[in-house]
């Protein structure tokens, strides 16, 4: 992990959608760690009790968990009002919640596709709209959308997903050029295979008769970064970009897709032989 200052983020408030686990439970960690004011949200009361339980006294900061479903504009405007009244203002939002699933355009049931776009596309449009405005009276701000190398490029079998990313990369551009005079900025982060309960669950899924780990470590050798050792990007190591580019360390980049993928898109299919 890199070194963390625990001032950099003090007096700064951040939301974090889908905090609880995976990317967005990092994300939440690495700001507590520096110092910010941290809310963040999930659906899932186990995996709020157990984030709530392993977050206190780890930093600085300090993070506030609450029950939301992004998909649902009442829970996300009631969010981003007590960030904002408890903080002073918004300076921060990472959109991570997210779900994953399988199917073409033909086996994808309507409420499957619908169940996506709500949380993976529609999440990232209610949290932004609650959000943008507190940010604004603050005197601007950064937006990150949790995306994937999806958004880009594809898979089989993935017809909801791959179109719920591609949208909120187009989403991303959209927001970052009619906020910049706002001074908000907005980015979207394409990660590749990330170690995270989401991953693993598509791992057992698909392992047959191999192990969830075998699996894992099979994905790996795809990223160039994890070739010889087998193994997929960390959600700490997310973290670090998502947390990068709502810093003002980033303070010029707007409207941009950052790859954290290994090198899994550096490439084509065909290779020249050995």
């Amino acid at each position: 992990m890199a070194t963390i200052q625990a001032d950099e983020f003090a007096g700064k408030v951040a939301v974090v959608t889908g905090g609880s686990t995976g990317m967005g439970r990092a994300t939440v960690e690495r700001f507590v760690r520096g110092g910010a004011d941290v809310f963040y949200c999930t659906h899932d009361p186990d995996s709020l009790a157990a984030a709530e339980a392993d977050l206190a006294g780890l930093g600085p900061g300090r993070a506030v968990g609450r029950l939301g479903d992004v998909a649902r504009a009442a829970d996300m405007a009631s969010l981003m009002q007590e960030a904002a009244s408890a903080g002073g203002g918004i300076d921060m939002l990472a959109n991570c919640a997210g779900v994953q699933r399988y199917g073409t355009v033909i086996d994808t049931d309507e409420a499957v596709w619908d169940q996506v776009m709500a949380v993976n596309l529609k999440g990232c449009f209610l949290a932004s709209k609650y959000a943008a405005p507190e940010m604004i009276k603050r005197g601007g701000g950064a937006i990150i959308h949790l995306s994937s190398v999806q958004g880009l490029a594809c898979q089989t079998n993935v017809a909801a997903y791959v179109a719920s990313k591609g949208g909120v990369n187009a989403l991303t551009r959209s927001m970052a050029l009619d906020l910049a005079p706002h001074r908000i900025r907005v980015n979207a982060v394409c990660p590749g295979s990330v170690d995270t309960p989401m991953l693993r669950a598509s791992a057992d899924l698909f392992k047959g008769d191999k192990t969830v780990d075998a699996t894992v470590q099979e994905w790996g050798l795809s990223h160039p970064l994890g070739r010889g050792r087998g193994r997929v990007c960390t959600a700490d190591e997310v973290a670090e970009v998502i947390v990068f580019l709502l810093s003002d360390r980033a303070a010029f980049m707007t409207g941009d897709a950052i790859l954290v993928d290994g090198g899994l898109l550096a490439g084509i299919g065909v290779a020249l032989p050995d």
